[in-house]
């Protein structure tokens, strides 16, 4: 897998990210809540990762 393939895939990781902060402003969400606020957390990790790893240029 070259550079910008890695690149587009972590973008479209980013976008799911404000989807995932969406379902979170909604009131019935219950114990749902625990996992998106999981997958947020994994997904910060994940993306910051990739920023150490591969600086932006």
């Amino acid at each position: 897998m070259d550079l910008q393939t890695i690149k587009e895939r972590i973008a479209a990781v980013q976008s799911k990210r404000e989807y995932l902060l969406g379902l979170l402003e909604q009131p019935n969400l219950g114990t749902l809540r625990v996992d998106v606020n999981q997958a947020l957390e994994e997904l910060d990790e994940l993306i910051d990762e990739f920023r150490r790893t591969i600086p932006v240029e």
